[in-house]
Parts: C-alpha cells; structure tokens; sequence
C-alpha cells in the first residue's frame, strides 16, 4: 500500500501544456473553418440532404457529450471513488454540450426539410391531429431550449464546482456537486428521452416507440465511456496521467463499456421483439425501412458489430487490463454509434436504400473538428484531474 500512495500526485496537479499541441490545434481549427463554410454552402446547395446529414452528425456527437455528463452525475451522486482521477476530462467533454447548444441552430432554421409534420396542415392528417399537442413548432422550440438549457448548465456548474476545489480543498463543494448530480438525474433522463422523440423519433411522426428514450441511453452511455478510454489514453501518450491512472481504472472502464453492449443489445431486442410481435403497422413500419435493400446491410453489421463481437471481446479480462488493446474496442464501439445514429436519421430520408453523400462526411468533419479545437482550449485551463477532491487517494490506490 505504502508503494502505491508513494505514487499519489504532488497537490499542485498536473497540467496540460497547450504549446506541445499548437499545431494540433490549429490544424483543427482550420479545419473546422473550413468544413463549416462548406456546411454553409451545402445548406444552400441542397439543403434536404445537408439537413440530414447536420441532424446525423450533431446526434452522434450530442450523444457522446451527453453521455460523458451523465458520467459525471452518477460519480457525485454515488459517491464513487474509482472515478475521481478520470471524471476531469468527463467533464471537459461534457461541457462541449454548450457548442452543441450552437450546433443546434442550423436544425432548427432547416426543420421543415426534416420534420414533415411542421408542414402539415391542421385536419388533413387524423394521426397527426390526434399529436398537434405535442407535435407543433412552438412546444418543439421551448422544449428544446429547456433541453439545451438544462445540459448547458449543469455541466458547467459541476465543473465550476470541480474547478474552485481544486484551489482550496473546500469539501463543501463535493457536496454542492452532489445536490447538483441529485437533481440532475431525474432531468437527465426526461431531456434525453424527449430530446431523442422530438430531434430523431419524430422524423417518422407516424412511428413510436415506448423504449426509444432508453436506447438512446444505453447507445450514449456506452460509447461515451468508451470515448473516455480514447482519451485517457491520448494523455497517457503524451506524458501525461502516468501513475495516476492506472490499469485498474482501465478494468473499472473496460467492465462499464462491456456492461452497456449487453444493456444497449437488451433494450435494442426488446424493443424489436415487442414491436414485431404486436405486429402493428404504425410500429413496424420504422423496422421495415431498415430492413430493406442495402439498410439491411448496414443493420446487421450493427447488430453483429455493436454487440456479439464487442461482447466476446470484451469477455476477456485481459483486454480490459491492456490499454492499447482496450482502446481499439472502445474506437470500435464509438464507430457502432457512429452507424447507429446513421440508421436511425438517413433512412428517413433515404427509405429504398442506402445513399452516402458527401455532406455526410463533410458535417461530421465540421462538427467534430469544431468540438475537437474547442476541446483543446478548454483543457489546459485546469489540472487533468481534480487535485484536490477528498476521494483522490482512494481512487489513485483503487484495486478491484
């Protein structure tokens, strides 16, 4: 034990040194510039498409930040110690949600390409009508400012939190942060289903689906703890994190993403099993697009993907202790999510098959090389992990 805490950080932390990585950053940067007037011009070019493409690529991206916040409220709220070295950069990324929050306008000025119900008059659809109290614009509106609101601050109150305890040591902020995470967790949940039924489900306004919400969830869960695992070991790399975290922490990492692929296959199962047994055609309809010339391909890689091949993998205890290992199957399952949300947006667009288009690329560039430059702004503000938090010894020295 005495070898282990020998290895404990000095109290100053440990600091991200912005100037190795100004290339890094710039080139991202540019990037970003430049994927982002082309979005410009492909809004103008073919905005049906592009509308599309911005609404798949900002899902996916959505997904992951909001699943790296839900990470940081469920370590406050069950006091864990394991998480203590890692939950910095939870929170660096989760505090990405407020560029999201900016990404989210081109979906709302590009909405009557993408939800055909904002077009449809009162009395000419009786499924609709019977949804006009929740379907219309206005409600769309508030609700997705109060989504946005609620991530934007949130996260940024727990890590502001995080941030000032790291100069004093107060504990009182580790209680603040857990009111914080309390509270959240209900709203969490509400502004993830309902974000998920207005932005995704409500592409087919004739389809629904009781569990939606939940595999969103688990999607998110899963490949942001997954995209954790990339970055702590980009850091790792660069010469940072050494002998903070630790293979343990990998294991504790690599349980959790082995945990959501079998979460993430139960409710896609479910939800499958039970609309195809019901046999209802409002329901069925969303599987038989999918299950349709090429998007059957695409589903069953999937399927496949996602789930029986990460599964079997992520079996081994080896892998979950061997970093760079570990790494290609977390790169993996951010790629399922990837392909996941690519199912679950295009084909409504595309309903005869699959068709790439290069809007597709080029907004997923710009929305991930903008979250990317900012993500490096926002780093070498603070120490890599809280220094200061009361847990930090128990989770320097955890052993599972």
């Amino acid at each position: 034990m005495s070898e282990r805490l020998d290895t404990a950080p000095m109290p100053e932390g440990e600091y991200f040194d912005s100037r190795r990585f100004t290339g890094l950053s710039t080139l991202l940067g540019a990037i970003a510039v430049v994927a982002l007037v082309l979005c410009v011009i492909g809004a103008f070019v073919n905005p049906h498409q592009f509308s599309y493409s911005w609404l798949f690529a900002f899902a996916f991206f959505f997904t992951l930040c909001a699943g790296c916040f839900f990470w940081t409220i469920v370590h406050h709220a069950t006091d864990a110690n394991w998480s203590v070295v890692v939950r910095r950069q939870l929170e660096n990324i989760g505090v990405l949600l407020g560029v999201l929050a900016l990404l989210f306008i081109p979906i709302l000025l590009l909405r009557h390409h993408l939800y055909s119900w904002m077009d449809i008059p009162p009395g000419h659809e009786a499924t609709l009508d019977s949804k006009r109290a929740y379907l219309n614009f206005h409600w769309f509106l508030v609700r997705a400012i109060v989504f946005l609101c609620f991530f934007l601050v949130a996260s940024q109150l727990l890590r502001r939190f995080s941030v000032r305890q790291d100069k004093d040591g107060n504990p009182l902020f580790t209680i603040w942060m857990r009111r914080v995470s309390f509270v959240s967790l209900p709203f969490f949940a509400l502004c993830l289903t309902f974000s998920g039924i207005d932005w995704l489900m409500s592409l087919n306004y004739r389809w629904y689906s009781t569990m939606f919400g939940v595999y969103i969830f688990a999607g998110a869960a899963g490949s942001s703890m997954s995209l954790l695992v990339l970055v702590i070991t980009a850091l790792r790399q660069a010469g940072y994190l050494k002998g903070v975290v630790t293979l343990e922490h990998y294991h504790i990492m690599g349980k959790w993403m082995f945990a959501f692929t079998v979460f993430w296959a139960y409710i896609g199962f479910g939800q499958y099993m039970l609309i195809w047994y019901a046999n209802i055609p409002e329901e069925t309809q969303y599987f038989l697009t999918r299950n349709t010339q090429s998007w059957w391909a695409l589903t069953m890689l999937l399927v496949i993907g996602r789930f029986f091949i990460t599964f079997a993998i992520l079996l081994l205890r080896s892998i979950k202790k061997e970093p760079h290992r570990l790494c290609i199957v977390a790169g993996w399952i951010v790629l399922m999510q990837m392909l996941d949300m690519y199912l679950i947006v295009l084909p409504a667009l595309h309903g005869t098959g699959v068709h790439v288009s290069i809007w597709d690329l080029v907004c997923l560039i710009a929305v991930g090389a903008t979250l990317g430059f900012v993500y490096l702004r926002v780093v070498p503000r603070t120490s890599l992990f809280p220094v200061r938090d009361p847990r930090l010894i128990e989770s320097l020295t955890t052993v599972n």
